[in-house]
């Protein structure tokens, strides 16, 4: 674990090797634990808690690195059918590790029923509002 003044972050301890880009303040490297093949972090260099505590310079690099993800993920074999971008900003949304990063999630035709509502379903029953209504 990596230590500063401001805490630890375990992303700090990801080696350069395992990086698939990187600018002057964010890098991403592939998530250990991925919800779909090629899902991606982008991590501020600096440890800083979230997106709101980030600068507007470090908020542009990362914002830089999603679409360098994007665009290597589009012409691997992955090739994937859409994305979710997202990140999660204190402990009652979800983040786990306070250090901002972004989830660049690839998504695929048939990886669930009914997608529809993508980031809405971080509360599930929230998630597809347009469920049994007809289209």
């Amino acid at each position: 674990m990596v230590h500063s003044p401001f805490g630890m972050s375990v992303f700090l301890e990801v080696e350069r090797g395992a990086w698939v880009a990187e600018n002057a303040r964010a890098f991403a490297f592939r998530d250990r634990f991925p919800v779909s093949p090629g899902h991606t972090l982008v991590v501020t260099k600096r440890l800083v808690a979230d997106w709101f505590a980030a600068t507007e310079e470090e908020r542009r690099d990362v914002m830089a690195l999603v679409d360098v993800v994007k665009a290597a993920l589009d012409r691997e074999a992955l090739r994937p059918d859409g994305y979710n971008v997202g990140f999660n900003a204190g402990a009652a949304a979800g983040q786990t590790v306070m250090h901002l990063h972004v989830h660049v999630i690839p998504r695929y035709h048939g990886d669930m029923d009914d997608p529809r509502g993508g980031v809405r379903h971080a509360i599930p029953s929230k998630g597809n509002y347009l469920a049994g209504k007809a289209l």
